[in-house]
């Protein structure tokens, strides 16, 4: 049965907004998702209820905090099929998580080694990498990929035949061109050549099921805020045997078995990467969110946003002028388009449809590189969301703004 948007769209109070007395038309789905009532109300819920820290006090109210903050892992476990709940580690967002990988296991690399990186990347999984390259002396090397954001597979093949990469750190779906990288094939290559993989599903975990079993990924991380949850709360995944391994990345309360004057001895997973108070309430939050995805079938999501995003690839090459990168088969590419308008810059347009209520982005997108390769200094992205209709993607008001910036 396909889903009823219409009665999806009603949970999101945001999506009964108006702008300047225009309905709201939220296309900015790969910045940050707009959250469910669901999820606000376990939110308020513990709020309001008493709240208390976390596996601290014995009292009534930190015990319920204390449940609720591990149902919560235990259901982001069952969303990505993850072995065991401690191998998932709350963090306040995805690129928290690929810091923790780079701060931790970092510190077990040396000079010569090397971390690989695709063009698609976001600049959350190329700069701790870059930092880690200033601080320990690795290589940092760079696979190609085409104007279609197609992974250079032979040349990936080559870098790894040199048996110097210790990680691999690709995107799950680039936030750009909306392109996929053949995910199992790269984890399965790479580990055939010793180098573990860090896959950064911010983009791909609202859009597509995660199973990181059968990935056999070696890190997986991603955000609440992208996924219909709540900001401030992200999920690093990691193989226990590795986690295990892995020196503390910080220090402080919660992360600790003991403390004496002379040294400290860190807890086990997922403890010693929590330290601190933790974000308790967004991680019920991000629970609930979890919950109230899974109810929908993925293929019904796949299908909706794939038919959206085919209409909107169409209705696009009507506007003049427009150029659009990425995958040229709809097949080929999930969730987001980005393109360029010929005489008209990409913030001037976005400010005059913001001011219609459609909200769209404008900028580089967090993806410098990428941006580099492609020619570009900036892009409109259009990004889709389980909530978006097919009346959302009529282009009468597209086409009037870019007549009003051409002076036409």
């Amino acid at each position: 049965m396909p889903l009823d948007i219409h009665a999806i769209r009603a949970e999101f109070p945001a999506l009964a907004k108006r702008v300047n007395g225009e309905p709201l038309v939220y296309l900015d789905n790969a910045a940050t998702t707009q959250v469910p009532q669901s999820v606000l109300n376990a939110m308020r819920e513990f709020e309001e209820g008493g709240r208390a820290n976390v596996h601290r006090s014995m009292h009534m109210l930190a015990e319920r905090a204390s449940v609720a903050y591990e149902d919560a892992r235990r259901t982001v476990q069952k969303f990505l099929n993850a072995a065991y709940p401690h191998e998932i580690i709350f963090t306040k967002n995805c690129t928290e998580g690929v810091n923790l990988v780079a701060r931790s296991l970092g510190e077990t690399m040396q000079e010569g080694d090397t971390v690989l990186l695709s063009y698609l990347e976001h600049h959350s999984n190329i700069v701790p990498w870059l930092q880690l390259k200033e601080r320990k002396g690795i290589t940092v090397e760079w696979m190609e990929v085409d104007g279609a954001g197609h992974i250079d597979l032979e040349h990936y093949g080559k870098l790894l035949s040199e048996e110097k990469v210790k990680l691999v750190a690709i995107t799950g779906q680039s936030n750009v061109l909306g392109a996929r990288p053949p995910l199992e094939a790269m984890i399965r290559d790479a580990h055939a050549h010793g180098a573990r993989v860090l896959v950064d599903g911010a983009q791909l975990a609202a859009h597509h099921q995660i199973d990181v079993r059968k990935l056999d990924c070696d890190f997986l991380t991603f955000s609440g805020h992208k996924v219909y949850g709540p900001t401030g709360i992200g999920v690093l995944y990691g193989k226990r045997e590795i986690l295990e391994t892995m020196p503390p990345f910080l220090g402080g309360g919660m992360m600790i078995h003991e403390v004496n004057e002379d040294g400290f001895s860190a807890g086990d997973i997922p403890e010693k990467f929590e330290a601190g108070t933790p974000p308790i309430t967004q991680a019920i939050g991000m629970g609930a969110a979890m919950e109230w995805l899974e109810q929908f079938p993925w293929e019904n999501i796949e299908a909706h946003e794939q038919a959206l995003l085919a209409q909107a690839l169409q209705a696009l090459t009507r506007l003049d002028g427009i150029t659009i990168f990425g995958p040229v088969d709809p097949i080929e590419r999930s969730a987001c388009i980005s393109f360029t308008l010929e005489g008209i810059h990409p913030h001037d347009f976005t400010e005059t449809l913001g001011k219609r209520g459609i909200c769209l982005r404008a900028g580089h997108h967090c993806a410098q590189p990428l941006h580099r390769k492609l020619g570009l200094t900036a892009t409109v992205r259009l990004s889709l969301g389980i909530y978006n209709t097919r009346e959302e993607l009529h282009v009468a008001a597209w086409e009037q703004a870019i007549a009003a910036l051409r002076g036409l």
